[in-house]
This record gives structure tokens, C-alpha cells and sequence, in this order.
């Protein structure tokens, strides 16, 4: 039987797909920190230990590879980052735990975890790279098992990652400075799967790595096409472009708020990509991203519409009626929609049933002063019903790129 790890019941929803949540390094490191604790402690040997995170989840971790000697223990929690193309998925996180006369927790990195060599990071120079959250979890759980079990001593704690410094060259790690290993992070403890907030973390990061050391001036380039004609065709120091990716507003704000004096942006221009012969081979689209401004047009729409479709009507009953089927059909759209998107994705998709509500409008336009509220509420089942289906169908047979 496959181990529950408690996020069983925990998604988000991405493109209309249900996303896995995960759990990050940091609380991998903290569980076993805490399993391996316990055993030394109790002098017990456990399979599973529990972990609750910043984020409120409480997690059951698989504790793996358990070890012991002379006052130590040592085990693993295997991080499973969900539906996250998160490249640390998979790794076994190490915690040994050891007994010292000095009171407290002392934590540090061991095999695989990178060692902080820049300013600008959580951790000072020739710290490992663990940051504050991590720790804090560490200190936390280790610090209510001492006192549970009347141990006056302390506790040294390693963190390992055996494959860690495999893995970091693959990461952001090299770039920030921090070498030999991956990275202990986590802020709510919970991986969600190609989180906008996460990667813009991860911009400010590497800009105030930059910022602290010395940097007045920044490169940025949206993405892959700009950092290649940099590398390929500008003598600009290509190690110090920022990738911000879609976020050029946040880039920006951050700049300002860090004090940079000026940035230079290197990108193609718009949002077509052609190849020599000047063929479109690939559109950029522009996914909505403003859902309050999507309503609030969605709403101005209905609005007019009552007086699109009024302008039917030859006597004040009959403007009473359309006002009524014209009311009746998107509503009746959207309900359905929002329905068929929660049974399928786990919550309503809002973007689709603003669609729905337009298709309602369409649909009700040309029959709206000949049809009865009956007649409406059908047109408003069918259209609903319609772009729901044939959304998710369009989804399902797309061209990837």
C-alpha cells in the first residue's frame, strides 16, 4: 500500500488541471530532523513521523535509511514535490542527530548542501545554505522533544543530501554562489506546483544577491531568446542577466525598491517568433491574468446587452419579457458552467464562466422576445453545457509546441 503523506486531499488548479501539492527540502530536513531526535531520544526505531508546516498541513513523512551508533541517529525523508517539475524531486534528505554536552541546537550542512559564498542570501558567507524557515521548523520540533523528555544535553544536527551537489549545477545555486550542493529552502514548508509567488521569489533573490554585492545596474531578459542574443552577440557579461520571465512589472518594482539605478532590458520584439523565411512558427499567447477586470467587463457587457436586446421590443410587456430571457440565459450559463468546472477541477473555474455568461448573451440574442423563461433556461443549459465540454475537449487534443 502506498504511504499517505497527508496531502492526499490537498491540489491546485493550473491551466484547468488538477496540480499535486508537495512538500519542500526544508520540511524533509525537518522530519527527519525530528524522527532521528525521537529515536535517539527514546531509544525507539519509527517508519513514519508527523510534521506540521508554517503553511498549517500536517505532513506524515516516510522516514527511510534509519542508521545509529553511540549517541547518534541518523535517517532520511525521501521530498516528493508533487506535480512540480522541480528538479530536487526525489532526493533523499538526510538528518543525523547527535548528543552534545552544550545545551541548544546546532545546525549544520553536511554532504551535498551547498555552502554560501556571496552576500545578498539569508545565510552569511561560508554559512550552509539552509535558510531561516528550515531552521526555525528544526528548532521548533527538536526543541519540544528535549523538553518533553527531560533532556537538559543539546543536539547537533547535520543536514545531507547525497546527491546534492549532482543535482546543483542544475539549479540557481551557481548563479547566487552558492556552491557544492542544493539548497535547504522552504517558506510555508509546501511545494505548489509552478507557483507565480515562488518564482518571483526567486527573482528577488538572485536581484538582491547582485544589489548587495555591488551591482548599480542590472541585465534583464525576459527569457531564452534574449539571454542567447546577449551571450551570442552583445560583449555584456552574460552571468549577470536576470531572467524575469513574465514578470517585468515585479522586476521593476523590486529594482526600485533595492535602489538600482538602471536597467538594461534585452528581449525579442513581440509576441510572434519566425523563423529566416519570416513564417509565424510559434504565438506567445497572453493568458488573461487581471480575473476582478474580466468580471467587471464581463458585467459592463450585460449591462449593454438589455439594451441591445430591448431595442427588439415593440411595447413596454414585451421589453419586460426580453429583460427576463436576457437575464435567465446567462445566468442559468454560468451556473452550469461553474458547476460542471467544480465537479471536474475541485473548485469553479471563473475565467470559463465568464465565457459562459457571454455565450448565454449570444445564445439568447436572436430568440429573446420569442422565447418564454422555460425557452431561456434551456438556451442557457445548452450554452453552458457547450463551452464547458468543448473547452476541456480543445484542451484535450492541442498541438504542443
Amino acid at each position: 500500500m502506498a504511504h499517505k503523506t497527508g496531502l492526499e486531499e490537498y491540489y491546485s488548479i493550473k491551466n484547468n488541471q488538477k496540480m499535486r501539492l508537495g512538500y519542500t527540502t526544508g520540511s524533509c530536513a525537518a522530519g527527519a530532523a525530528k524522527a532521528a531526535s525521537r529515536m535517539l531520544l527514546e531509544d525507539s526505531r519509527i517508519s513514519q513521523e508527523t510534521l506540521m508546516t508554517p503553511k498549517g498541513i500536517l505532513l506524515n513523512l516516510e522516514i527511510l535509511h534509519t542508521t545509529r551508533g553511540n549517541n547518534w541517529v541518523s535517517c532520511a525523508v525521501k521530498k516528493d514535490a508533487g506535480d512540480d517539475p522541480d528538479i530536487t524531486n526525489q532526493l533523499e534528505i538526510f538528518a543525523k542527530v547527535e548528543k552534545s554536552t552544550q545545551p541548544g541546537i546546532r545546525i549544520q550542512g553536511g554532504e551535498g548542501v551547498g555552502t554560501v559564498t556571496r552576500k545578498g542570501l539569508e545565510q552569511p558567507i561560508g554559512s550552509p545554505a539552509i535558510n531561516k524557515v528550515p531552521q526555525a521548523m528544526i528548532r521548533k520540533e527538536l526543541e519540544a522533544l528535549c523538553q518533553k523528555q527531560n533532556y537538559p544535553g543539546g543536539l547537533v544536527v547535520t543536514i545531507s543530501v547525497p546527491k546534492g551537489q549532482e543535482i546543483a549545477g542544475k539549479t540557481f545555486n551557481p548563479r547566487l554562489g552558492i556552491q557544492g550542493g542544493i539548497s535547504i529552502l522552504g517558506t510555508s514548508g509546501i511545494v505548489e506546483p509552478m507557483s507565480e509567488a515562488a518564482l518571483i521569489k526567486s527573482i528577488q533573490v538572485e536581484m538582491r544577491q547582485k544589489v548587495e554585492n555591488g551591482a548599480e545596474y542590472l541585465l534583464i531578459t525576459p527569457g531564452n531568446y534574449g539571454a542567447a542574443y546577449v551571450k551570442e552577440h552583445m560583449e555584456l557579461p552574460f552571468e549577470e542577466n536576470i531572467k524575469c520571465s513574465n514578470y517585468v512589472g515585479e522586476t521593476i518594482d523590486m529594482a526600485l525598491d533595492m535602489g538600482v539605478k538602471g536597467i538594461l532590458f534585452i528581449s525579442h520584439i513581440g509576441k510572434f517568433v519566425k523563423d529566416s523565411n519570416g513564417k509565424i512558427t510559434k504565438v506567445n499567447a497572453f493568458p488573461g491574468h487581471n480575473l476582478p477586470l474580466g468580471c467587471l467587463g464581463v458585467f459592463i457587457l450585460w449591462l449593454g446587452w438589455y439594451g441591445f436586446n430591448g431595442a427588439a421590443a415593440t411595447s413596454v410587456e414585451e421589453l419586460g419579457s426580453i429583460f427576463v430571457t436576457t437575464t435567465i440565459a446567462p445566468s442559468i450559463a454560468t451556473v452550469v458552467c461553474m458547476i460542471f468546472t467544480w465537479v471536474k477541477y475541485g473548485k469553479p473555474d471563473v475565467s470559463m464562466c465568464l465565457n459562459a455568461s457571454l455565450a448565454g448573451l449570444v445564445g439568447i440574442t436572436a430568440g429573446c422576445a420569442n422565447v418564454d423563461a422555460v425557452g431561456a433556461t434551456i438556451i442557457g443549459l445548452v450554452d453552458g453545457i457547450l463551452v464547458a465540454v468543448s473547452y476541456t475537449h480543445l484542451r484535450a487534443h492541442e498541438t504542443p509546441e
